[in-house]
């Protein structure tokens, strides 16, 4: 054992010896609906030592952001409500408070002073017109008796202690100005400026590149060791509940099915529904099941169902007085690939890196140059009902599926409606299709009549499925169609994806930042930085043998869902990562890539 993972350990032991922070004991918590009053949070119970870390893991609708917002007194207002319970917060001398029985002008002096809260989307969190300086800052004056200039220098020690470069500077930008990874940093910020002896970080990572959600989780375990704070970390990444957690809570519909030390969790987990849990916990080098590495090879001679040669496409930004073109982003930069029928091409990368941008391209919704084929029929030029025609032998899975679906629209109208829009079929021939449709993507024809809202959101990507496949497509393009589900009900959509596969041959371009979900689902894997491929090959190739330094940044920060395998340090970012936004006239350098064997090309220096 490194003495890295012996310090953490006696970290753990001295805040146990340290005593609790926060208890609670039989909490309930009751939600108003139009069917009356449902517990969402039914006896729980637990204890949180100071210094340690505590997850609490469980799927949508378990409970775990509830017992969150419980915590907090920020329950949605009227329908939410406390029906039971004691939710205690103790000091270091033993006397506590009681949090449920205090006024909203009491709370708010706790909240962020000694409770502070990191949500999961930080775009949402953060007031939009404010700046980052303002917003800092206003949080800092509400507790503390410093003057604006004194709550200005804690701002940027805040800023600094969660290593944003150019504190000062970024006092004055707005949220929209940073990054995702930026921005969950500025909330870290902002929740740690005032030394809280609790911080919640509710699912912190999730939206996050496993890059940038390597350096956030290394950021709390550094506040966390200098401070002394006390963690509850909320999460269904059983990877980072492997790196991060003391102790874990397993909850399912409000109630806590077990608890217990983070080793002994996941190497006999006692409740069949921990084991559930772990087991559709995608990992690297489980891909079992896929082709070999050479296998690739054998498709050259095969009619490809997609060829992309040589795409750009670039967005002008436009500035200054007379609102001229100054600057132009190089969102895709000379991208070369081909899709072979019944294959599954992963595009990996960095939140803006390209590969959405290029799934646009493919499905002829963006401006592109270069050459892009779909069943041997070249786009570029072709007019409005040959290019429709084309449109109907590439379809999309969009990441958030209920914003894919019509509220307003029954679910079997929504499927059928591609095929209403082609002319396919008369109106009984369009239903039978669908309702064959629900019934391969594991749903039945009786739910054809309800709407997306009744449905959870496993089911609603199913239908989105069911509707992609409606006009038996030779390509789809699922766009990180699983990042936002539960990790098994993300299990039983990629099994679905790989059945339908092979039974229909249809091939995927799956774009995913998740590294443990494409080695489980892809045949191949292209790794795009900048709007360039660095690295493609066989599933087995790239993730075996990477030949390029950010293909294996990438492998390397991905968590293992193992604690005996806890990294004492995740790997850092040295620097932002850069921009594809260039000045007019500002070349970009074409990157060669050097063929290392078998089809496994990667970019070397010129």
């Amino acid at each position: 054992m490194s003495a890295g993972v012996v310090d953490e350990h006696a970290d753990a032991a001295a805040g146990a010896a340290a005593g609790p922070v926060l208890e609670i004991t039989g909490l309930s918590v009751g939600v108003r609906g139009e069917d009356g009053e449902r517990e969402v949070v039914s006896g729980l119970s637990l204890s949180l030592r100071r210094g340690e870390t505590l997850c609490i893991a469980g799927e949508s609708g378990s409970g775990k952001s509830m017992t969150a917002l419980a915590i907090m007194r920020l329950l949605p207002q009227p329908a939410g409500r406390i029906a039971a319970g004691t939710i205690r917060l103790l000091d270091k001398d033993g006397s506590a408070v009681e949090l449920t029985a205090l006024g909203e002008r009491r709370m708010r002096d706790i909240r962020g002073d000694r409770i502070a809260m990191i949500f999961q989307e930080p775009m949402t969190s953060l007031n939009p017109v404010l700046s980052i300086g303002r917003q800092l800052t206003e949080s800092i004056e509400a507790h503390t008796g410093l003057s604006h200039a004194e709550a200005q220098r804690r701002a940027v020690e805040a800023l600094k202690a969660v290593r944003i470069s150019e504190a000062e500077s970024r006092l004055k930008q707005f949220p929209h100005e940073l990054s995702g990874g930026m921005r969950q940093r500025v909330m870290i910020a902002m929740a740690l400026a005032l030394e809280p002896d609790v911080l919640i970080a509710d699912e912190p990572t999730t939206a996050l590149d496993v890059t940038v959600q390597g350096e956030v989780l290394e950021l709390l375990r550094d506040l966390q060791r200098q401070h002394g704070t006390s963690v509850i970390l909320i999460t269904h990444d059983m990877g980072v509940v492997a790196e991060m957690a003391d102790r874990v809570i397993v909850m399912r519909n409000g109630r806590m099915v077990e608890e217990g030390a983070t080793a002994d969790i996941f190497a006999r987990p006692r409740a069949a529904y921990t084991q559930e849990l772990l087991a559709a916990v995608p990992r690297i080098g489980a891909g079992a099941g896929r082709r070999a590495s050479g296998e690739p090879d054998e498709m050259a001679g095969k009619d490809k169902v997609a060829v992309v040669n040589d795409l750009h496409v670039r967005f002008d930004l436009h500035g200054g007085f007379f609102g001229r073109v100054t600057r132009r982003v190089h969102a895709v930069e000379g991208v070369s690939f081909s899709i072979a029928p019944n294959e599954t091409l992963a595009l990996v990368g960095e939140s803006g890196c390209g590969k959405s941008t290029t799934a646009k391209a493919l499905a002829g919704l963006v401006p592109y140059t270069g050459g892009v084929t779909i069943g041997g029929r070249e786009l570029s030029g072709l007019g409005g009902d040959a290019r429709k025609a084309v449109r109907r032998d590439v379809q999309m899975v969009f990441q958030d599926p209920y914003a894919s679906l019509d509220p307003r629209m029954r679910v079997g109208d929504l499927v059928a409606e591609p095929l209403l829009i082609h002319g396919i079929g008369s109106r009984q021939e369009r239903r039978e299709r669908v309702a064959a449709l629900f019934e391969r993507v594991g749903l039945s024809a009786a739910q054809m009549e309800l709407y997306p809202h009744e449905f959870s959101g496993g089911q609603r990507q199913r239908i989105c499925i069911a509707r992609a496949l409606a006009l038996r497509p030779k390509l789809i393009i699922a766009d990180e169609s699983v990042s936002a589900l539960d990790v098994s009900v993300q299990a039983r959509v990629l099994d679905l994806l790989k059945e339908l596969q092979r039974e229909f041959g249809v091939a995927y371009l799956f774009i995913s930042h998740d590294m443990a979900v494409v080695e489980n689902i892809s045949d191949r894997v292209a790794v795009m930085y900048l709007g360039q491929i660095v690295e493609i090959g066989s599933r087995d190739q790239v993730f075996s043998n990477p030949r390029h330094p950010y293909t294996r940044r990438l492998i390397e920060a991905v968590p293992v869902p193992d604690p005996s395998r806890r990294r004492t340090r995740f790997a850092r970012l040295d620097r932002e990562i850069p921009s594809a936004t260039r000045r007019i006239g500002e070349t970009v350098p074409k990157l060669l890539l050097k063929d290392f064997g078998g089809g496994h090309l990667a970019a070397v220096a010129d």
